[in-house]
């Protein structure tokens, strides 16, 4: 069981066990690395309880970013691409294009506004790779595609006409979509995931880790995030790209 897991997971119990920590000098990652240290620092139910409600579960990645944005979309080449590729039955991913934006609802039309940090075309990219998760459901049909739009250098429709021909999608329904009142609605739903962030989102991309995001977390994911999938899995078997 790695360190890191439960650390991330543990962040959401240290409110409620703080007050029994005065006398326990080991620090929190260590808490749940054998019964003894969890005994010493009193927290031998919460570790087990945790251990039990998270054995074998998928890893959740979540990854809030801008169509546009050059981290971003350096992010998903280098490192979630390769990661879906590799190690993608141990982990569910969580996408939501909306970064940096903003929104205004126009009482006038009942829809609302997108401002987006690199222009308007982000805003139209948002939108189509939002309706195509909506529309697709399955991380499996709808990621090839938003990988394949966020390594393109043409405008978000183009790229979405032509990585939709590859991947076999109904580009049709999509743009549909995305130039509707029902990809409008969807794209604040991104919006109010965003905003709903604690910590609050500082920059894009941010990642998360089974819902929580850290300064360790953030670099991990940049950096190797094949392997910090793999040590956050607690599952009985990995797959091969986790021993390599």
């Amino acid at each position: 069981m790695s360190h890191l897991h439960f650390l991330v997971l543990f962040v959401f119990y240290i409110g409620k066990i703080a007050f029994v920590q005065s006398e326990c000098q080991i620090p929190s990652q260590f808490w749940c690395d054998n019964q003894q240290i969890s005994s010493e620092c009193g927290v031998l139910a919460q570790c087990n309880s945790l251990k039990r409600s998270t054995y074998g579960k998928p890893v959740e990645f979540g990854l809030y970013y801008e169509s546009l944005c050059p981290g971003c979309r350096a992010l998903f080449q280098s490192q979630l691409t390769p990661a879906f590729e590799k190690v993608a039955s141990i982990m569910t991913l969580k996408l939501v294009p909306y970064g940096n934006a903003q929104e205004r609802y126009d009482q006038r039309t009942g829809q609302w506004t997108y401002y987006c940090q690199h222009g308007q075309q982000e805003c139209v990219g948002n939108i189509i790779e939002t309706c195509a998760m909506n529309m697709y459901n399955s991380t499996a049909v709808y990621f090839p595609f938003i990988s394949c739009m966020e390594a393109s250098s043409q405008s978000p429709k183009q790229a979405a006409i032509q990585c939709a021909n590859q991947h076999k999608l109904d580009i049709q329904s999509i743009l549909g979509c995305s130039t509707s009142a029902r990809g409008n609605a969807l794209e604040h739903q991104m919006a109010l995931k965003t905003n709903a962030l604690q910590p609050p989102h500082q920059f894009v991309p941010w990642v998360t880790l089974n819902g929580v995001h850290t300064d360790h977390i953030q670099a991990w994911a940049e950096s190797e995030l094949v392997q910090l999938i793999c040590d956050s899995y607690t599952g009985p078997s990995k797959p091969p790209a986790c021993s390599s």
